[in-house]
């Protein structure tokens, strides 16, 4: 067990489970936990080992956790939706494969078996180059404030590309005929209409909310190159430093109607 902390068994809760136990945090000072909910003994000691880890400033911790601790410091350096799509990578193609590893035995062997697993799976050079750098960061992240030796991921080295090559894109007449393929998916159809008729990235548009969207008409003063294009959504997705950051795009009056 952590030094400084003291565990008392999971203990029933009416039909739930519960733990408690005491801890220090960074500064020394003393705290109560007390966690309910849990369907089984099991679940609630295996929560009370993750927190305990995840309060430890050694690298005897595993991946999934020493994450959290990560997620946790860039979430206040960051915007929200850069936050929002460095999970979404992280979450997805990362942790599933080293979560249970212990963050001071991840080796280069380990990054290459993961690296060609990800290449098996047919991705783009671009954003195996991105999914890459992501578990880089963590590394890096790890080497400059808990002190480990060094990045396995800089041993490994790269894959992928930074740039893309020449792009293939849709005409309206091959996105409508992919539409029908989603048609009984309401929410997938809208979030392939949005990004095809904005050009809106992925993690803004994980981002949006109903209620970050502000549709406003354009001023009667303000021409546009192309005639059927009358409205304009703001997007409001973070603030950043106490300014606002906007993101504006232009639609078709049928989209806003959806």
């Amino acid at each position: 067990m952590r030094k400084g902390c003291v565990s008392m068994a999971a203990t029933r809760d009416g039909k739930m489970w519960r733990c408690q136990f005491y801890y220090k945090d960074w500064q020394g000072v003393n705290h109560k936990k007390n966690k309910r909910g849990f369907k089984t003994k099991g679940e609630a000691e295996q929560w009370e080992r993750d927190f305990l880890q995840q309060q430890q400033k050694n690298l005897d911790i595993n991946f999934e956790n020493f994450v959290h601790i990560y997620y946790e410091d860039m979430e206040h350096r960051l915007r929200e939706n850069t936050m929002w799509t460095k999970k979404f990578i992280i979450d997805l193609k990362i942790i599933p494969y080293f979560k249970k590893k212990c963050m001071n035995e991840i080796k280069a062997s380990d990054i290459r078996a993961w690296q060609n697993a990800l290449i098996k799976k047919g991705y783009s050079e671009t954003y195996l180059k991105t999914v890459n750098n992501q578990l880089s960061a963590i590394f890096n992240y790890a080497v400059q404030y808990y002190d480990l030796k060094d990045n396995p991921c800089r041993k490994a080295g790269s894959i992928g590309k930074s740039h893309a090559g020449e792009k293939e894109f849709w005409t309206k007449q091959e996105f409508k005929q992919f539409l029908v393929t989603v048609e009984n998916k309401p929410e997938t159809k809208m979030a392939f209409l949005l990004l095809y008729w904005t050009g809106m990235r992925i993690g803004e548009l994980l981002a949006l909310t109903y209620n970050v969207i502000l549709l406003k008409k354009l001023p009667d003063d303000v021409s546009l190159p192309i005639g059927h294009l009358h409205f304009v959504y703001r997007f409001l997705f973070s603030c950043h430093n106490k300014k606002a950051s906007y993101n504006f795009y232009f639609i078709i009056e049928d989209l806003i109607n959806l």
